[in-house]
């Protein structure tokens, strides 16, 4: 896991209060809903709204490349520093 992966990782267990996962858990090209952390849209929501206040980067609902970005911390992580 690349640094900014483990702090993509770190912002998401902290943004939705996964209190029994450490980032030894997460495999940064996981999917993060469902079968990989199991997280829900609500989740994503959380995540959403964390990296806008850390980032000033805002993702919407409606954007055509969302579920690649939150596909993996992996993807994820690539987008912020993306748009930074």
């Amino acid at each position: 896991m690349t640094p900014e992966q483990a702090e993509t990782a770190k912002m998401i267990i902290d943004a939705v209060n996964l209190e029994d996962v450490t980032l030894n858990d997460i495999e940064p090209n996981e999917p993060i809903f469902n079968d990989g952390l199991g997280l829900d849209s609500i989740d994503a929501l959380e995540i959403s709204l964390e990296i806008q206040k850390r980032y000033g980067i805002k993702i919407k609902s409606g954007d055509k490349n969302i579920s690649q970005v939150f596909a993996s911390i992996a993807s994820l992580s690539e987008f912020i520093e993306a748009n930074k």
